[in-house]
């Protein structure tokens, strides 16, 4: 029998990393825009996603929409715990998104207050996405179908280090994407930045490795116990790996191959979130059944979403190729 829960899961998963990996690297580049004055740089900074940052949303919208049809309770629980900082994450998707428009019709006069809201909102929504996935792993108190645990669940000094992480992550996914995009010293100033960038990031996942099992007796049994321990053990040494093939590309002046070992490195973070809490998608005691939606319902959406999810992924690959190659000054879609 098809077990449509799984299923399920593994389409919100999917969009959940598509969103990540296609989202991450423009929010990045509002991160790092402080890093770089100069005017004319900065308008290619921007140019380098602006024919394609608007359409990377449309994965967070898919996974918002089927976590909300086939695990009601979850996104319940979910948006109840953590509706503070999902809501300051949509204020900052929103300011991003007006000053990323904006910044090309003002005055020079206007053009700093729109920069610095395109900076402000890309991190506050970066802040805002890792504090969720923090809360997260740290689990969800639920008692009678609903949540039960404080409001201000989100201060949580872990929730906030991982939202500090992912803001090194997306920053470090900008600076190697503007390497691949771009040439000259733009390219050279973004290489510079991300060999301390990809140190840190390195960093941050070695804390959220240690804190992670120290602080949850269920998850460091699941990691360390056989024979999971012999699954587990390649991850981080790919984690080295890539770290050290990012620097060592970078120094070679390599254009493609920083941003790919970067995606690798997002992906490995994101495959030790969803070991952690498996088969729990509220955890530490809401299983991915107990949160399912009848089958009926989910049947019903897994038909639309066959349809849906391929063209999202044709009109996502054709934008891309279209707007591959190197953006240079001058350039511009506004």
């Amino acid at each position: 029998m098809i077990d449509l829960s799984l299923i399920w899961f593994g389409i919100i998963i999917f969009s959940i990393l598509m969103y990540i990996v296609m989202d991450g690297f423009d929010l990045g580049i509002g991160i790092i825009f402080p890093f770089n004055k100069d005017a004319e740089e900065r308008d290619v900074m921007v140019n380098t996603v602006a024919p394609v940052w608007d359409g990377n949303e449309t994965w967070l919208v898919m996974g918002g929409a089927s976590l909300y049809g086939a695990f009601p309770l979850a996104y319940a629980v979910i948006t109840d715990a953590l509706a503070a900082p999902i809501t300051l994450m949509l204020i900052g998707l929103i300011f991003r998104g007006v000053a990323f428009e904006f910044r090309f019709k003002a005055t020079p006069d206007h053009r700093p207050f729109w920069d610095k809201a395109f900076i402000a909102g890309s991190v506050l929504a970066t802040f805002s996405q890792g504090v969720v996935v923090g809360c997260l792993l740290n689990g969800l108190p639920v008692s009678h179908r609903a949540y039960a645990g404080p409001e201000l669940i989100w201060l949580d000094p872990f929730a906030l280090f991982c939202g500090l992480g992912l803001v090194i992550a997306y920053a470090l996914l900008g600076s190697t994407w503007l390497v691949m995009k771009t040439e000259g010293r733009l390219q050279q100033n973004m290489a510079r930045l991300t060999i301390p960038l990809v140190t840190g990031l390195l960093v941050v996942m070695g804390i959220v490795s240690l804190w992670t099992p120290l602080a949850h007796p269920l998850i460091a049994t699941r990691w360390f116990s056989l024979p999971n321990l012999f699954w587990f053990l390649p991850v981080p040494v790919l984690v080295v790996a890539c770290f050290w093939g990012v620097i060592h590309f970078i120094r070679r002046k390599a254009h493609y191959l920083p941003f790919v070992l970067t995606l690798i490195l997002i992906f490995l973070g994101f495959s030790g979130l969803g070991i952690s809490i498996w088969p729990n998608i509220i955890p530490p005691s809401v299983s991915l059944h107990e949160a399912a939606a009848p089958e009926i319902s989910q049947a019903f959406m897994l038909v639309g979403s066959l349809v849906i999810i391929p063209i999202i992924l044709v009109y996502t690959f054709w934008s891309y190729y279209v707007f591959r190659g190197k953006v240079r000054a001058g350039d511009g879609y506004h």
